[in-house]
């Protein structure tokens, strides 16, 4: 089974630049995580939006590698069964002509 929550939109103190500091900027955060879905055991959806909206509201982060780690290790801890996450943070107001994102795909499948 394969959750997808797309245009997750927050606004969060994110980056390096001063008036990243000073004050919230909107965000967006598009994920994939897959998990084995068996005898009714579920991934709350609900939830895992709110474990990352806590996340990058306590934790303030100043670069989007460190919000990607910070999301994906929040989330893998709550949900030891998720086998693939795909993460993409995108900051849509930073530059005036453009969007800027970040990426990254985990798999915690062993290996064969």
């Amino acid at each position: 089974m394969t959750i997808h929550i797309e245009a997750l939109t927050l606004d969060v103190i994110i980056g390096l630049l001063d008036f990243e500091r000073d004050r919230p900027q909107r965000i967006r955060i598009d994920l994939e995580a897959s998990y084995p879905y068996e005898n009714g055991n579920f991934i709350d959806y609900a939830d895992m939006v709110f474990l990352i909206e806590k996340e990058l509201k306590e934790k303030r982060y100043t670069l989007l590698e460190e919000a990607l780690f910070g999301i994906k290790n929040i989330l893998s801890s709550a949900y030891p069964r998720i086998q693939t996450l795909s993460l993409k943070i995108s900051k849509p107001d930073v530059l005036p002509k453009c969007s800027v994102a970040l990426s990254e795909f985990w798999s915690f499948l062993p290996d064969h």
